[in-house]
């Protein structure tokens, strides 16, 4: 089954409000067998709202709308729906009483255009909210189903969970749809691509892949569907398969892989050192404390984690971590010498087993001919060794230091990895 997402309202045109319900309602759908084939969003005029709902409905069995059910003149898709499904508005006692409840729940007059707020279209199913004033209406016409949700997100979710996803379920056949998703870091999606070109070339015809790019990382996300007439353990059969290509896609290229699914390269690397029984530290210059905050963002981190040193300056860098004067001098902070030897300092500055250190030109001022803004250099270091790593980005200041975090995080995790 097909399904056309439709959000109604000029705060979302002019990015007032960012649309998330679309999102929670594709991956909800899809979880439950439902495909989402396209998205839209229109503004508050009838023309508007009648034009996406016609354009919506022409490749989709279901379209489902949010937005413009509220109390207030500028709320006018009730109205135009009626107008579109030729139906009488006609007064809905149960929704009344449902809304006078709420108010005197709360303790508050009723206010006078609640009386709109249950007047609907007489030909809609009415979806009853019970954690809001305004219904949810569900129109069938020429074997499509056209759904109208309020677009605030509690409730909308509240009518999915309760009202939406059920009858569609009752409505239509849903389809198992699942999905696998490998992450990669430091490396880009053409080579990867490249490196897995004959795995592609070899997949079923009901097994997709996407590549799904980010600053320093790729998701690779296999999709499957089930491709005949259903059985009782489609599921089953379809996980199987799915996860019988998703080990393949694996062995092919597993010093890009770092974890799976919605995992990140913070969690990866604390659950590296909890494993290890180690506890890293870090010495960060140009990043300002970013990694040490990707790190903490994790429940728990204070186990592996003892602390973070922002060396901004040359006499930092020679205060806190013992850096020598002479070797910034000569070689400037920027350098390969540079932080090895802030990641040594560091280990004994932190009582860290593991130490990372961080120094580049963030910009997207600071540069020279030999020393480009964007220039990275990171050392990981332990009592034993120490590996460096050096990288040119981009002029962009944010972006440096995001794909610095990311790169800094994947170089502890390989580390780790290889002790």
């Amino acid at each position: 089954m097909n399904i056309h997402i439709l959000t109604i309202g000029d705060e979302l045109l002019i990015g007032q409000i960012v649309d998330t319900n679309s999102a929670w309602m594709g991956q909800q759908l899809n979880l439950n067998g439902m495909r989402v084939t396209g998205k839209s969003a229109v503004g508050d005029t009838k023309e508007a709202i009648l034009e996406g709902v016609e354009q919506a409905g022409r490749n989709a069995d279901a379209v489902i709308m949010t937005g413009g059910l509220g109390p207030t003149k500028d709320d006018i898709t009730k109205k135009t729906l009626a107008e579109w499904f030729q139906s009488e508005m006609v007064f809905h006692p149960e929704t009344y009483e449902r809304i006078e409840g709420y108010f005197t729940k709360v303790g508050r007059a009723i206010p006078p255009a609640m009386r709109d707020q249950a007047t609907l279209p007489e030909k809609a199913l009415v979806l009853p909210n019970k954690v809001g004033t305004a219904p949810g209406m569900w129109f069938e016409n020429a074997g499509k189903v056209y759904i109208s949700l309020p677009g605030v997100p509690f409730e909308m979710e509240y009518l999915m969970q309760a009202e939406v996803i059920p009858r569609l379920k009752q409505r239509f056949e849903a389809r198992p749809i699942l999905h696998r998703t490998l992450l990669t870091a430091c490396e880009g999606e053409s080579n990867i691509a490249r490196r897995i070109e004959a795995f592609e070339d070899q997949l079923p015809e009901n097994i997709k892949l996407a590549y799904l790019p980010a600053l320093g990382q790729v998701r690779l996300r296999l999709t499957a569907t089930w491709p005949g007439p259903i059985v009782e353990d489609a599921e089953q059969q379809l996980a199987a398969r799915l996860d019988a290509q998703k080990a393949a896609l694996t062995a092919l290229i597993p010093d890009l892989i770092y974890g799976e699914e919605n995992t990140s390269l913070a969690e990866v690397v604390g659950q590296l050192l909890l494993q290890k029984g180690k506890k890293l530290g870090t010495a960060e210059s140009c990043t300002g404390g970013y990694v040490a905050h990707l790190i903490t963002s994790i429940p728990g981190a204070s186990a592996y984690f003892p602390g973070s040193v922002v060396t901004y300056s040359y006499e930092m860098k020679h205060k806190l971590l013992g850096v020598p004067n002479a070797l910034l001098q000569q070689y400037g902070a920027v350098s390969s010498e540079a932080v090895q030897a802030m990641a040594l300092g560091a280990l004994d500055a932190l009582g860290a087993d593991v130490a990372l250190s961080i120094s580049g030109i963030a910009g997207p001022d600071g540069g020279t001919p030999d020393k480009p803004v964007g220039t990275v250099w990171m050392a990981v270091a332990d009592r034993t060794r120490v590996v460096v790593e050096k990288h040119v980005f981009g002029r962009d200041r944010l972006k440096n230091i995001q794909l610095t975090g990311t790169y800094a995080l994947n170089l502890v995790r390989k580390f780790l990895l290889e002790s």
